[in-house]
């Protein structure tokens, strides 16, 4: 993933806060379903009302459903990507400290995927519309296969990638869902690579993240709050990608990941800023509610 693909990366959340913040299509499907559209209550001028309706939501519909058709696309380039930063920093003969400390570009660019990841899956999870707005578009192509009709956007989100898609936005957290997925895949398919190699590397990019934020000295050359925001998310990132392939995870008392350190540096921020990151280790982790999670670490999270 180069320069271009970052430029990428921003102007996909550019993206869906564009489409987050157009409104007018989850009024007009709320309209066509409150309104009298029972084929037992049409009147003539009802009907035309309801057929207008309907042709209003489904014009404005369809582009935004391209949109999450390229967000969707985005996500399957995106997991490319990281199975190949994953190689790249976790190969011998360096240990990963040291690929770190030499590949701090693609160090850089690991952050930006994880970066981007939470900030997608946060406007994915406080907007109930883009859920609203694709299940819409599947019932209406739906609709139209049973009166053997075909959409000319059927051309470009057809059934089948509407039902890979229907399974994607399905998950709270997409995009942290397909890394996670690609982790543990890049983990099972390279047996020859010890596990420890590709914790290890998520790890020390945990510390690096916490150290930065609980340090004064370091803490204080954030020129702003997005900078802050940066790391707190790549941090929540690598500790959710660690505790799905690690065996016991990252927040048993073996992990090498301080857990309390790092939830702590997060409940010092203001809580608009982290809930969603907190939301993120309670409800997106494989191992926290596991025996060997402590009560201590737990009530934290509570």
């Amino acid at each position: 993933m180069g320069f271009t693909q970052l430029q990428k990366l921003s102007q996909i959340k550019g993206n869906i806060q564009h489409y987050l913040n157009s409104r007018s299509t989850t009024k007009l499907i709320r309209k066509l379903i409150g309104s009298s559209c029972s084929p037992s209550l049409f009147t003539h001028t009802g009907l035309g009302n309801c057929i207008t309706l309907q042709e209003k939501a489904w014009n404005a519909v369809c582009p935004l459903v391209a949109k999450l058709k390229r967000f969707y696309e985005f996500s399957l380039r995106l997991e490319n990507a990281l199975r190949s930063l994953l190689e790249a920093l976790t190969s011998p003969p360096y240990a990963p400290m040291q690929h770190l400390e030499r590949e701090q570009a693609l160090a850089k660019q690991f952050a930006e995927i994880l970066h981007f990841t939470l900030s997608f899956d946060e406007l994915k999870m406080t907007n109930p519309a883009i859920q609203n707005d694709f299940s819409y578009y599947r019932r209406t192509i739906s609709r139209n296969r049973l009166n053997n009709q075909q959409l000319e956007a059927e051309n470009e989100v057809n059934n089948e990638m509407a039902n890979r898609m229907s399974l994607f936005y399905a998950e709270a957290t997409p995009m942290l869902k397909t890394l996670s997925n690609a982790t543990t895949k890049f983990v099972s398919e390279n047996k020859t690579l010890p596990i420890e190699d590709t914790t290890d590397c998520l790890s020390t990019m945990a510390c690096v993240c916490r150290v930065m934020l609980e340090t004064p000295e370091y803490r204080c050359r954030f020129t702003n709050t997005d900078t802050m925001l940066f790391c707190m998310r790549v941090m929540v990132g690598v500790i959710i990608l660690y505790d799905h392939v690690h065996p016991v995870g990252a927040f048993a008392k073996t992990s090498k990941i301080d857990m309390k350190g790092c939830i702590k540096v997060l409940k010092e921020q203001p809580s608009n800023s982290v809930e969603g990151l907190l939301n993120a280790l309670r409800y997106t982790t494989r191992h926290l509610n596991d025996d060997s999670t402590s009560k201590q670490i737990r009530a934290l999270l509570q």
